[in-house]
């Protein structure tokens, strides 16, 4: 039997949910490597729904679980019936989602919350020593919650290349290490087992995110 793993999503769009591409990519990398991939989103609403040809919020009202829902096919669950004793891995792929509806990382920064649902489930897969896998600003998440541990969201000088680069250092003054890398490039926090790495936290060609989370993802099952 392959590795069961259960990949949490945030919606459906960068700008309010979970980035597509990023997903599908988790999805399709579990594929390959023989992995069950389970999806979760918790069943809530989301802060806001942004017009995504405009970059605008609209007064429109969605909720996470049945956006999540377009990506996964149908074939999702709500997180709070996720149970951890039947599962090997958690991976969290990133969007802005991320940041607005698993947390409040887009609005207070270092001083946000994690949703309890979620917050619950990292540190559940945690303390049963079960790898977690976090790209994009889904990282924040592991920052904000297991103090000291290590973590990659890509570089930390902010250029036209690395335009998200102020993360890293907020990471930081939570007290986390960042590990700069490049987006075909990993960090692996082995005491924590945790697997991060930048994916669009770059202005980077989408097959190269493409082929970091192919890394992050082949050594999340690895790690099961």
């Amino acid at each position: 039997m392959g590795k069961k793993v259960a990949v949490v999503l945030a919606g459906c769009g960068v700008y309010d949910g979970s980035e597509i591409h990023e997903s599908s990519a988790v999805l399709v990398h579990l594929s390959r490597e023989g992995a069950q991939a389970e999806v979760y989103a918790p069943n809530v609403d989301q802060m806001h729904v942004v017009d995504h040809v405009r970059g605008q919020p609209t007064q429109e009202k969605r909720n996470v679980l049945v956006e999540s829902a377009r990506i996964a096919r149908g074939n999702i669950k709500d997180l709070a019936k996720l149970d951890v004793k039947g599962l090997d891995a958690l991976i969290i792929p990133g969007g802005f989602g991320v940041a607005k509806n698993l947390s409040t990382w887009a609005t207070q920064g270092k001083n946000c919350t994690v949703s309890k649902e979620v917050e619950d489930v990292l540190k559940a897969f945690h303390a049963a020593k079960k790898p977690i896998g976090l790209c994009c600003i889904s990282p924040v998440l592991a920052a904000k919650i297991f103090p000291g541990c290590e973590l990659t969201v890509g570089h930390d000088t902010e250029c036209e290349k690395w335009p998200y680069a102020k993360t890293a250092e907020t990471m930081k003054e939570l007290g986390c290490k960042h590990v700069n890398k490049h987006v075909t490039e990993i960090h692996v926090d082995a005491k924590n087992k945790l697997v991060t790495t930048s994916a669009f936290m770059c202005n980077a060609p989408i097959h190269e995110i493409y082929d970091g989370i192919g890394k992050m993802v082949k050594e999340v099952v690895r790690l099961a």
